[in-house]
């Protein structure tokens, strides 16, 4: 709990570091106890700067910047939380930690990438937004996010297609924009299933559901271009996640299994039928495939060409949420 972060700045990478001040401190003591760490910073399209930070001592906070000085605007000041999580017992669900900001200036809105869980296991991607750079920013049942319960949508979570051990602790993550083309992307850190003490960096393409909430590719980035599919190529067998997830109060002791999201097959027929099961339908205006199955729920995916990395090929690859928000990827076999 005793912990800072400063600001250092350079006109080259590669330095020298001129030290400019302290923006938060934390200390272990009677004050209010934030956990100075995971600093992320938005700029708003007048200019304002907002710095978002905390963990699971008490959440994620947000607090304005000096435009003159880039630390705090107020001097000493620790902002206000606008992000936490559920309980269990009197007991966090897990660790919430890795913010990330950005506006999206096509959707005009704010969103807010929060990492849940301990880092070498069940680590996932949750994602809320606001009209305001502060808040209150709301998850995709409409819950304020600063509410301790625990917030959908989990758009990356470990996961294992078939023929592979899967990745866990995929997160903390960081999302940028190609200025060339508009596209988004998320760079986060990933453990092979079978190796938790190893990390490898993964990037991966965003899509934007119609109702403007962010999705991500089931496969990691091999330079492919979003182009329309084809529907003959969607006829056959697939690989389809629907992403679930268990609560598990506590830390890395706690939550040693990464809890992954494994994939079941998909049949996708010519007859517009899923699994020969005549009563679960499909339909496809690119790039958006509809599934609508026997039980009512009804998923609507983004279809791109991919990579299949666990089979080393080209593939085609969806991804996108279910009527309850629920994450739902696939990967052509």
């Amino acid at each position: 709990r005793r912990s800072v972060i400063g600001l250092a700045t350079a006109t080259n990478p590669e330095g020298p570091w001129t030290e400019k001040g302290l923006v938060v401190v934390s200390l272990n003591d009677n004050s209010r106890q934030t956990n100075a760490i995971d600093p992320t910073v938005v700029t708003t399209p007048t200019g304002e700067q907002y710095f978002y930070y905390g963990s699971g001592w008490d959440g994620i906070y947000m607090l304005p910047l000096n435009p003159s000085t880039d630390l705090a605007l107020s001097q000493g000041d620790k902002g206000k939380r606008i992000a936490n999580r559920g309980f269990t017992g009197g007991k966090y669900n897990g660790n919430i930690e890795g913010a990330e900001i950005i506006y999206n200036k096509e959707l005009k809105k704010y969103y807010l990438f929060i990492a849940y869980d301990w880092l070498a296991t069940k680590y996932n991607v949750r994602v809320c937004r606001s009209d305001s750079p502060t808040g209150p920013f709301y998850d995709y049942n409409g819950i304020d996010a600063n509410k301790d319960v625990d917030h959908e949508p989990m758009i990356l979570a470990p996961y294992q297609f078939n023929g592979h051990s899967g990745w866990q602790g995929v997160s903390h993550c960081s999302v940028f924009q190609n200025p060339d083309n508009g596209q988004y992307f998320m760079a986060h850190q990933g453990r092979p299933g079978n190796q938790s003490a190893y990390m490898i960096l993964h990037v991966r393409k965003i899509q934007w559901t119609e109702d403007g909430w962010p999705v991500v590719s089931p496969e990691r980035y091999a330079y492919e271009e979003n182009k329309n599919v084809e529907e003959s190529q969607l006829i056959g067998d697939w690989e389809r996640i629907v992403f679930g997830y268990s609560v598990v109060p506590g830390y890395d002791k706690e939550q040693s299994s990464p809890d992954f999201q494994k994939s079941v097959d998909l049949k996708i027929n010519a007859n517009k039928t899923l699994n020969n099961d005549l009563a679960s339908t499909w339909s496809y205006t690119a790039p958006w495939l509809t599934l609508k199955w026997s039980d009512g729920t009804t998923e609507k995916v983004n279809v791109q060409a991919g990579h299949d990395w666990e089979n080393k090929k080209a593939s085609v690859v969806f991804t996108g949420l279910n009527n309850k928000g629920v994450s739902v990827w696939g990967k052509k076999k």
